[in-house]
């Protein structure tokens, strides 16, 4: 009998139901930024190495406040095509213009080699999305966005542990956006968390989060009334889902370890395949330690990959792909400027996504691999 491998199933501490139901008896313990949510500040400023985090419903309304942080109507921002939307609808719905940047072979992150040839005198920010978790080259992005006066925001969504020449992704730009989606490494269901490293920026964020109003300042006793003064909206999260965080974030290490175990796996196991050139596998940088978010292959093209794609489904493993480009998507084709992404245009229909998470085991991944290797032994 085939064993049904799904393609994700969340990951839970055990802890999480106890947490929610201790924030249930204690009605003071819902009110929002309360005991969970500073718990949370605790191990994520701990884990990240920086000041103030500011937890919000997603890791879209993160980029939104960032976007509303760095620009506005007629501006532009350099974005990587391959990437999630919201790393660029957070910036056009504020009726900014994405200027799409195509990636690199190897990372599948923004080629930084290409920003400076985009840069207008309309440039508000670029943004640096770590792929999978592997990060961008940020010395050389950083470079490129300090020369002009450009901040850099991290989406760093799928970037949580990952880290950059030993420094913590998510505290390498100005800027930084994570993810706790229900997919993601570490999660509440729905969740996301913003990392400024500007104090008037942080300031200004906090007005963002708030409904535009300038509530914390009051309750910190900096005015003697809040009231409406910016842009902004409803950007804070439930207690309830910081409750569920909060065992989540206790185990970081632990998680992160078992992810890192179980894509090293698929790198040693599948190891044969690159080297006959049938597949390719991650790209993992000297400087780069990733956060183990997800696991892909490339293949020779898109009939190859979705053959693949075919062939592990009907054996009951929940392979996927991944992003269709948005410069090719119907929005971002009426906001691209016509320019061909090569890169992105060809790796995009190559990838093929393969299960990770820690409730697998490593017989599972051996059976993945098997079943990739009696694909391509059918074919020759």
């Amino acid at each position: 009998m085939t064993k049904n491998i799904p393609f994700h199933i969340p990951t839970l501490t055990g802890s999480e139901s106890d947490r929610v139901a201790e924030a249930c008896r204690d009605a003071h313990a819902l009110q929002s930024d309360g005991r969970y949510s500073r718990r949370c500040s605790e191990l994520l400023e701990q884990h990240l190495g920086v000041g103030q985090i500011l937890f919000t419903p997603s890791c879209t309304a993160g980029l939104e406040i960032a976007a509303m942080l760095t620009a506005g109507p007629g501006d532009e921002v350099i974005v990587p095509s391959y990437t999630f939307v919201t790393s660029v609808s957070a910036f056009t719905n504020l009726g900014v213009k994405p200027v799409f940047c195509d990636i690199r072979e190897d990372t599948l992150n923004i080629d930084e080699s290409k920003i400076s040839e985009l840069i207008s005198t309309r440039t508000k920010a670029i943004v640096a999305v770590h792929y999978g978790g592997i990060s961008c080259a940020m010395d050389e992005i950083n470079k490129i966005a300090a020369d002009r006066g450009i901040p850099v925001v991290e989406d760093a969504a799928q970037a949580l542990s990952g880290k950059y020449k030993k420094q913590a992704l998510g505290a390498v730009g100005n800027i930084a956006c994570f993810s706790f989606h229900s997919t993601k490494n570490y999660h509440c269901g729905e969740g996301g968390a913003l990392v400024v490293d500007d104090a008037e920026l942080f300031a200004r964020a906090e007005i963002h989060r708030e409904k535009g109003t300038n509530r914390k300042a009051f309750f910190r006793g900096q005015v003697d009334k809040y009231t409406w003064v910016d842009r902004g909206s409803s950007y804070v999260p439930s207690e309830l889902n910081m409750a569920f965080l909060s065992s989540q974030l206790e185990r970081i290490d632990e998680i992160w370890h078992r992810r890192k175990l179980l894509f090293k796996q698929y790198m040693q196991t599948l190891q044969t395949l690159e080297d006959s050139g049938q597949i390719r596998l991650p790209v993992v940088p000297e400087y780069c330690d990733p956060s183990y978010h997800l696991f892909y292959v490339l293949l020779e093209d898109l009939r190859s990959r979705d053959a693949l794609l075919e062939h592990l489904n009907k054996r009951g493993i929940g392979a996927t792909f991944h992003y269709v480009p948005l410069h090719n998507s119907p929005v971002g084709a009426a906001l691209h400027d016509g320019r061909s992404l090569p890169v992105t245009e060809r790796l995009h229909e190559r990838l093929l996504r393969l299960p990770l998470y820690p409730d697998l085991c490593g017989e599972d991944i051996d059976l993945i691999c098997r079943t990739i290797y009696q694909f391509f032994a059918n074919r020759s």
